[in-house]
């Protein structure tokens, strides 16, 4: 059975920072691109990060871009979420993902088959 756990989520204030991880069981990292993706409430689940497994090559939504950076530790079959300069429109509950996408789907959730229950980052102005 496979289960993606996060956690390091909480409250934070604007400029702060978090490092959000996400341990695997049931599949290996080194075998899986992996990505977390943000729900604000009352919003639709949308990307912000992700990393493929075979080139190493990093994905970031625009709005992230040079505040939070993926990362693996394939010893601990984890995957963390770095943020940085942290504002309030970054509130949301945070989901780590494990899949196989093509280029054209890693930035959607239909190119990944694993789901973490997620956790809350919240941003106080």
């Amino acid at each position: 059975q496979v289960q993606l756990v996060e956690s390091g989520g909480g409250l934070v204030q604007a400029g702060g920072s978090l490092r959000l991880s996400c341990t695997a069981s049931g599949i290996t990292f080194g075998d899986y691109s992996a990505a977390w993706f943000r729900q604000a409430s009352g919003k639709e689940r949308e990307f912000v990060a992700a990393r493929r497994f075979a080139t190493r090559t990093t994905y970031y939504e625009d709005s992230v871009k040079g505040r939070f950076s993926i990362s693996r530790d394939t010893a601990l079959n984890t995957v963390y979420l770095e943020m940085n300069s942290l504002n309030p429109d970054d509130t949301a509950v945070y989901y780590c993902a494990a899949g196989r996408p093509i280029t054209s789907t890693i930035k959607t959730m239909r190119g990944y088959t694993y789901w973490g229950r997620g956790t809350q980052v919240t941003v106080s102005s």
